[in-house]
């Protein structure tokens, strides 16, 4: 227990150790405010701003959530389709490859002609970031199934789905919360661009609306804010996975 603990305050020790070198790298080099804010300013200026920005902050959590639940509902079920049928896989599982080398930035524009400056074209860019880790993880998961156990149901006459259902989106469901870790994160970033769409508030508006006017300070709140949701997003992940997937846990010690 005192070992996962030290392992667990020694990312926090390496922060620390960046924002003191980075405050006194400022402080002594004399860099201007508007060009690189030391970490005591930008701390400041989001005490300071906190009532203008938590309506921003509510807003992105708002979207990222939607848009995360849409985009694993999505992700699984893809996932499952493809698996279950293999001639639908073999055709379209290259296509949802080629379709992730388009940069969602370069594609939002093509969503506000679309679908207009609403909630959709938001959640679309949210689900088009979320739903293809949790694919290919799903599918990793489902084919990695262990062979003697597929083959010992078979042998007990199990049926294809009662092998899916009980043996293999079982054995999968590790593959399917990496899946889901990465998703969450990027649900974040989604939303934050899918907000630079028109959005009305939301974190990528506090961020445009900063950055036009050389608030630097604003900016770097704005980005801790992000890096900070992405983090209790995965944390919120990682404990669902604790006490949903116990038998992994269990089989590793005995391991």
């Amino acid at each position: 227990m005192g070992r996962k603990t030290m392992k667990g305050w020694r990312p926090f020790a390496v922060l620390l150790l960046l924002l003191v070198v980075w405050e006194i790298s400022v402080k002594a080099t004399g860099i201007p405010e508007w060009l690189l804010p030391a970490p005591t300013k930008i701390g400041s200026a989001a005490m300071a701003g906190w009532v203008d920005f938590y309506p921003h902050l509510v807003s992105t959590v708002k979207l990222a959530l939607i848009g995360f639940l849409i985009g694993s509902s999505i992700g699984l079920v893809t996932a499952i389709v493809l698996h279950l049928l293999p001639a639908i896989r073999d055709s379209i599982f290259p296509l949802l490859i080629l379709s992730q080398n388009i940069p969602i930035i370069v594609l939002a524009p093509l969503l506000v002609i679309w679908f207009g400056f609403g909630l959709l074209p938001k959640l679309i860019v949210i689900t088009l970031v979320c739903f293809f880790p949790l694919t290919v993880a799903a599918l990793d998961g489902f084919r990695q199934t262990a062979p003697e156990l597929k083959h010992y149901m078979n042998m007990a006459g199990a049926t294809k789905n009662q092998l899916f259902w009980k043996l293999e989106l079982p054995y999968s469901l590790p593959s399917v919360f990496s899946g889901l870790k990465i998703s969450a994160t990027y649900s974040v970033m989604g939303a934050v661009i899918s907000e630079w769409l028109g959005a009305k508030q939301g974190i990528g508006v506090y961020m445009t609306l900063a950055s036009s006017s050389f608030r630097t300070d604003r900016v770097f709140v704005a980005i801790f804010a992000i890096m900070l949701l992405s983090l209790i997003f995965f944390v919120i992940i990682i404990l669902t996975e604790r006490r949903l997937v116990r038998w992994t846990n269990e089989r590793g010690e005995k391991q």
